[in-house]
């Protein structure tokens, strides 16, 4: 509920017109008709095609819908990796009235059958990569009335259990290459997204096409995106619309680059397409631009990033990753803050003017942080009574949101009201703002520590972990202690180097050092009481180091040291 709404003087204006998601696409296609989309198949080679060819087949598709029975308001669930099909669907489910329902693969399998079910999907379109993860799911899904297999096959050259079923390209072909495109009423939802579910089932968000458009003329100019830009779609299409990335490029009719399918293990895949399409903007966590960096220190000679921009969400790059990709020709990793309910973008870290007086070691900190707020986009940071809290950069509350692109609700969901409050989505996330309107985010609420009564951010911890140069991840968890009610454990996996030399292969030395370095920011009652060393962090379908996973393997561990039970 908005607070003092009025309606003023009648405008001559044409409100009538509404902002519809195709319309990106259909100025793409008539203004920059030859500026290049590029795909990466699976083996390795690239299709290439343009904004008019791409928008040729989109209304071959959008006929190839109606065909199917598919109108506005159904739901469309697809499963595929970031491809060039995947963006023809994005336009033409949404530009025909329907809703794309985004289903992520690394969701379990109960999660992914629940998000099917909820939204009320009624067809599907699975990438033949991904059958594997449908087939066994198909008979609890009642609502779905048929399948579409992302391929070039024919329906006789897949063997599958899915019926009724079709086969993209073979689908496309048959249908007519004209489209009539319906005006659609703006608050109708495009797509729909559902959180990863780390507490109960996953929560959907529907986002409208006036929410996207808006976002997306947001974030073209927040990002500051040009027509001389090469944009890489890095971020995962299943996943909040990988950002909303390559509906910016498509505003601003940029050329851009599908990696399609790669992993945390073939991260090699982005670089070498950075480097062979001179890419200049790309967005992903640090849990992907990490092992690229490390990919990049292996090649004999490093590539000339001058001018990339990286834009980085989930949790906050290490001072190390931002300076690591700053030795490569001044390449900006540039920190954003947002969330599924946000479409994400809610505040960019671009440097404010008054910042160039700070010593330079303090405006990598200020890098650190989350940034500003988008225009229309209100923020507030307040404490357990609701009272916004000073802006001095330390008193820490709960972030709250709200703006055109901000969700209001969760679709069917009992728990809105304790995620909803004034209008406001509560983010769950516990931050500051400084005096110069900077957010930084000192953890989600429950991975704060409260120890002895104080405070202790694990994200500012695990950062400063990450500076040695031993480390290639860490994560710090509270965990129950007896005496100070919660205390740090900090989890550390090394680089492959010290894994393996046993010369280099020191902990206590390692161990002392990540100690030595803490010290240049932190109290000892801060630190880590343990730091352990392992191969592997589990980490959630979005990247995210899983702390959920983390505090049930090693809940007990203070209290086992000390032999009491909890």
């Amino acid at each position: 509920m908005i607070e003092n709404y009025i309606k003023g003087f009648s405008s001559t204006s044409g409100d009538d017109f509404q902002l519809n998601t195709i319309t990106m696409l259909k100025h793409a296609a008539s203004f920059f008709p030859e500026t290049q989309l590029t795909d990466r198949n699976l083996d390795g080679t690239l299709f290439r095609y343009t904004y008019q060819e791409a928008y040729d087949r989109v209304k071959k598709l959008a006929n190839a819908l109606e065909d199917l029975g598919i109108r506005p308001g159904d739901r469309v669930g697809v499963m595929e990796w970031n491809t060039h099909c995947f963006y023809e669907l994005y336009f033409a489910i949404s530009g025909i009235g329907a809703v794309l329902v985004q289903i992520n693969p690394r969701l379990s399998e109960n999660d992914r059958t629940y998000v099917l079910n909820h939204s009320g999907t009624s067809f599907l379109f699975v990438t033949e990569l991904m059958l594997p993860l449908i087939e066994p799911l198909a008979k609890n899904l009642p609502l779905i009335k048929g399948f579409c297999i992302i391929t070039d096959k024919t329906v006789n050259q897949i063997p599958t259990s899915l019926s009724p079923v079709k086969t993209y390209e073979k689908m496309l072909d048959a249908a007519l290459p004209n489209h009539q495109w319906a005006m659609i009423d703006e608050t109708s939802a495009f797509s729909a997204c559902y959180t990863s579910g780390t507490t109960g089932r996953p929560k959907g968000v529907y986002y409208s096409h006036r929410a996207i458009y808006l976002h997306t003329m947001a974030g073209a100019a927040s990002l500051q995106v040009g027509l001389k830009d090469v944009v890489m779609q890095t971020v995962p299409m299943f996943h909040c619309h990988g950002w909303g990335i390559f509906f910016i490029a498509t505003m601003t009719g940029t050329k851009l680059i599908f990696p399609g399918i790669y992993t945390a293990e073939t991260t090699q895949i982005l670089v070498d397409l950075m480097i062979s399409e001179k890419v200049t903007m790309t967005c992903g966590a640090p849990a992907i631009f990490l092992p690229m960096l490390e990919y990049i220190k292996t090649l004999p000679q490093k590539p000339d990033f001058t001018g990339l921009k990286m834009f980085s969400g989930a949790t906050e790059p290490s001072l190390a990753l931002m300076k690591g990709y700053w030795d490569l020709g001044h390449a900006k990793i540039i920190h954003a803050y947002g969330a599924t309910e946000s479409a994400p973008i809610v505040t960019v870290n671009f440097k404010k003017p008054i910042l160039d007086e700070l010593p330079e070691d303090q405006q990598w900190e200020y890098k650190k942080k989350q940034g500003l707020p988008l225009t229309g986009i209100d923020v507030r940071v307040v404490d357990e009574k609701g009272k916004d809290v000073p802006r001095d950069g330390t008193t820490i509350g709960e972030i709250l949101v709200r703006g055109p692109w901000i969700t209001s609700s969760y679709y069917n969901d009992e728990r809105n009201q304790d995620a909803f409050t004034d209008g406001y989505w509560r983010s769950g996330d516990g931050g500051t703002l400084d005096k110069n309107g900077y957010l930084k985010i000192s953890d989600r609420f429950k991975d704060l520590i409260k120890s002895g009564g104080e405070w202790i951010s694990t994200i500012d911890l695990e950062n400063q972990i990450m500076g040695h140069g031993a480390v290639l991840e860490a994560v710090v968890v509270g965990i129950p202690h007896p005496k100070w009610e919660e205390r740090p454990l900090a989890l550390v996996v090394l680089r492959n180097a010290m894994q393996t030399d046993p010369m280099q292969n020191n902990h206590d030395a390692i161990r002392n050092g990540i100690y030595d370095l803490l010290a240049d920011n932190f109290a000892k009652w801060q630190f880590p009481d343990e730091i352990l060393f392992v191969d592997t962090i589990p980490k959630t379908s979005v990247g995210k180091f899983s702390k959920k996973e983390i505090r049930a393997a090693y809940g007990q561990h203070y209290m086992r040291k000390f032999k009491i039970k909890r």
